[in-house]
């Protein structure tokens, strides 16, 4: 057998040999990740228990609304809906009826009475203290402190500057208070099919 030959073969052992010292410690480091992963899920399990211990413990905390009982919130939300309903209907029979231009462009009405349409239907299912009114009230109040904080970027007056973060703030706070309003209301049960 020639050097060459046996070089070869003791660099084939060699080989051989780390692959093996190689695939043992895998091994062990498979079962060790399997084992850390059973860890994990158990740690997941038990989170996932106390979260849903602490979820009975704050709705049994909450008293379901009385016959009629209306949060103040929801009362606040009402009289916010309602302003903006005046305000789109009054901006709509202007736009129908009057010449007024914004921006070199004269307003379609159409937009306008179809938003005060939807603003008048909302203050009715705040008023009657309707989840899904509360729901899109909240949305509402999402579109309005998204555009005011993004209108802080643009604002050129200090008056501007206050009449955005008041808007901001109100909205933001309003919002936070219909929380657990909405809570209280309870969304209404699926009809069984």
């Amino acid at each position: 057998m020639g050097s060459r030959e046996r070089k070869r073969q003791e660099r084939r052992k060699r080989k051989r040999r780390s692959a093996e010292r190689a695939s043992a410690p895998a091994h062990d480091q498979t079962t060790a990740e399997a084992d850390d992963s059973a860890e994990a899920e158990s740690f997941q399990e038990r989170m996932a228990r106390r979260s849903e211990q602490r979820n009975t413990e704050a709705r049994a905390g909450l008293e379901p609304l009385a016959e009629g009982e209306r949060p103040r919130a929801v009362t606040a939300a009402t009289v916010v809906s309602a302003v903006l309903a005046l305000v789109f209907s009054a901006s709509a029979v202007v736009a129908a009826i009057g010449s007024v231009e914004i921006s070199g462009e004269e307003p379609s009405p159409l937009p306008l009475a179809v938003f005060a349409a939807v603003l008048w239907l909302m203050t009715w299912g705040l008023w009657k203290t309707r989840y899904w009114a509360v729901l899109g009230f909240q949305m509402l109040l999402v579109l309005f402190m998204l555009s005011s904080a993004l209108g802080l970027v643009q604002v050129s007056t200090v008056l501007q500057a206050v009449g955005t973060v008041v808007l901001l703030l109100g909205s933001g706070l309003l919002f936070y208070f219909l929380i657990r309003a909405m809570a209280r209301i309870q969304m209404p049960e699926r009809p069984s099919g």
